[in-house]
């Protein structure tokens, strides 16, 4: 998925949301697809929002809403993504744009990637989840050290603070994004899918809940048809071939 309004920087606009939305929907309800990558054409991933256009909206509408049944890419209302996104990210990535990488499951970027969390400079809070995303992810000082200023990062602290799980040549970036994805989609999809919803429900509702969850998802997983051909192809010492049944 790659965000295509190069000409503004990839600033987001209300259809750009929607138009980004509408793709994560449709990877989220293709069963032929197992993970996605998102980045950017263009010198920049994104400048953020188009806030002017945006701030209206949101006022007129209490919220930004997107149409019903489609996936909210911040994860912050509507349905949710359950499937594995692999984000890589160069050039500027502003705002929405370390949000977008937040509710990511693995980011990438570019040793000379920008980054800033700049809605106290403009005189309004993050609300595509950085407030809180940032506190779990990166600890409160680090959050707090970028949120409260605005101050403009690099590559290298956001590899640090945990933004990212890796840094890459710009020119192999989006190829070692999808060799990422590619590497993922070989594993079991409904594996794949339960352990993504056993962490998010570790996020949401404790260890606990967690820990009864992953023991009744195991159960039923053991007798799928991929959990026949894992135990079947580790017998055999075969690679198995997974068909998300």
């Amino acid at each position: 998925m790659g965000l295509n309004r190069p000409n503004e920087n990839n600033a987001f606009n209300i259809q750009m949301l929607q138009d980004l939305s509408s793709a994560i929907t449709e990877y989220e309800k293709n069963d032929d697809l197992r993970c996605a990558v998102l980045f950017a054409h263009g010198k920049h991933f994104t400048v953020g929002l188009q806030l002017d256009e945006v701030r209206d909206w949101v006022i007129k509408n209490k919220r930004v809403e997107y149409p019903e049944g489609q996936i909210d890419p911040f994860a912050l209302n509507t349905a949710k993504r359950k499937k594995p996104l692999v984000t890589a990210v160069h050039g500027f990535c502003f705002t929405l744009g370390i949000e977008l990488c937040l509710v990511s499951d693995i980011r990438l970027c570019t040793k000379s990637t920008k980054f800033t969390q700049a809605e106290v400079q403009r005189g309004i809070a993050p609300f595509g989840g950085a407030t809180f995303r940032m506190v779990e992810q990166f600890g409160w000082g680090n959050a707090m050290r970028y949120l409260l200023t605005g101050d403009v990062f690099t590559g290298e602290e956001a590899y640090r603070i945990g933004l990212v799980q890796e840094i890459v040549e710009a020119k192999k970036l989006l190829d070692r994004a999808i060799e990422i994805a590619e590497k993922i989609s070989e594993n079991a999809p409904l594996g794949i899918k339960a352990t993504l919803e056993n962490a998010n429900i570790y996020l949401e509702e404790g260890e606990e809940k967690a820990a009864k969850n992953i023991q009744e998802r195991v159960i039923q997983l053991m007798q799928t048809e991929d959990g026949e051909e894992g135990a079947k192809s580790f017998q055999e010492k075969r690679k198995a071939d997974f068909k998300g049944k």
